[in-house]
């Protein structure tokens, strides 16, 4: 029994070394199996995670990936420009990324952003190559002109709920003004200034609150 537990190991030990002893004698038949980068360019496997791309005209700037990002690589940041509009950007920071891949296995539309085969070398003494994002307009309420959510992100939800849509006064709206149907989204009043007729404006979750309070039971 002995005997024959040591054959079994003696066996068990030659074989990986004749293994080994094959696949080096390939390699120096068909050289290293390891690529000559970065002397030549690296062409990896279909399915390898790289660079995150975002897509300007794809993504809604919803937040999402922000919210899912384990590294934290990626920031929302809310700003007005020059004439006044308002506008959210989302920013990758490729010096903290970790090429995951939830971005894109979790963004809202499936096709905000895609992480690249190809970019993946980012090595740089230029940080302001490690950035990229997008940028889109918001809409405010016009009562408190409070954020309510990027125009783009209300135009798609409106395009998925199709005839149902039009039930909802701030989808439809906004779909008016994206065909220059009707008025820009400008704040005009102060909340204070609640009446019957603001249950057509857009408005944010509160102060929609306050005009059905107002336009049921009569408050002033």
């Amino acid at each position: 029994m002995i005997f024959n537990l040591a054959f079994s190991v003696n066996t068990y030990m030659r074989y990986p070394k004749l293994r080994e002893l094959g696949e080096a004698i390939k390699a120096l038949i068909k050289g290293p199996y390891t690529s000559r980068f970065p002397y030549e360019p690296h062409v990896p496997e279909k399915r390898f995670r790289g660079k995150p791309i975002p897509n300007q005209d794809e993504c809604i700037a919803c937040g999402a990936c922000a919210e899912v990002c384990p590294a934290q690589a990626i920031e929302v940041k809310e700003s007005a420009d020059n004439d006044g509009v308002f506008n959210r950007s989302i920013i990758w920071h490729y010096d903290l990324c970790v090429f995951c891949g939830q971005c894109e296995r979790l963004c809202t539309t499936q096709k905000g952003v895609k992480l690249s085969n190809t970019e993946f070398d980012l090595a740089t003494f230029d940080r302001k190559t490690l950035f990229s994002g997008v940028e889109k307009e918001l809409l405010l309420c016009e009562k408190c002109s409070t954020v309510i959510a990027p125009i783009s992100q209300l135009l798609w939800v409106f395009n998925k709920l199709g005839h149902m849509a039009y039930g909802n006064y701030a989808l439809f709206s906004t779909y008016q003004q994206s065909m220059d149907l009707s008025q820009n989204n400008k704040p005009k009043t102060e909340i204070k200034d609640i009446a019957r007729p603001d249950i057509f404006k857009i408005s944010c979750p509160k102060c929609r609150h306050q005009v059905h309070l107002f336009d049921e039971y009569g408050i002033k």
